[in-house]
């Protein structure tokens, strides 16, 4: 058994710039029977201080996941993927691409950059839950992660 899988609360880092679907994932988190931290940055130049822990963000937990979007203002979700994944101290991180885009472009780039899956966001809520419950299923209890 995985030393990960017993910690009290994961450190999940949610980069994306929509404010609905952040409360969508949010909400659909606290479905969820487990101690989560959850936390937000909106731009792809604030994920990438909050991974270096600079300015505001110098106490930040490293993620145990990273959810991504890829259309970010400024800094894109492949650029972010790709300064995760070229770093030596970020590159084991599990980064899942949530995106609005179903392109075979995009995702082959994601795959590219290492993405560690590719999910096209849910319309409902209730199918938010149910990504939920199934990345809390595989990620959290399925696989053994990196401490």
């Amino acid at each position: 058994m995985s030393m990960f899988l017993t910690r009290d609360r994961l450190n999940i880092l949610i980069i994306e710039d929509n404010e609905g679907d952040i409360r969508l994932i949010e909400e659909a988190f606290q479905e969820l029977d487990r101690t989560l931290s959850l936390n937000v940055v909106v731009n792809g130049e604030d994920a990438i201080s909050y991974l270096k822990k600079e300015g505001q963000w110098s106490a930040a937990l490293r993620p145990d996941i990273i959810l991504l979007d890829l259309n970010l203002p400024g800094i894109g979700g492949g650029e972010v993927l790709s300064y995760i994944k070229k770093d030596k101290n970020l590159r084991a991180i599990p980064v899942i691409i949530l995106s609005n885009s179903s392109r075979n472009e995009d995702i082959a780039a994601s795959y590219q950059a290492c993405a560690s899956c590719y999910i096209v966001k849910p319309l409902t809520f209730q199918d938010y839950i149910n990504m939920m419950k199934v990345i809390e299923q595989f990620w959290f209890n399925t696989v053994i992660l990196p401490n």
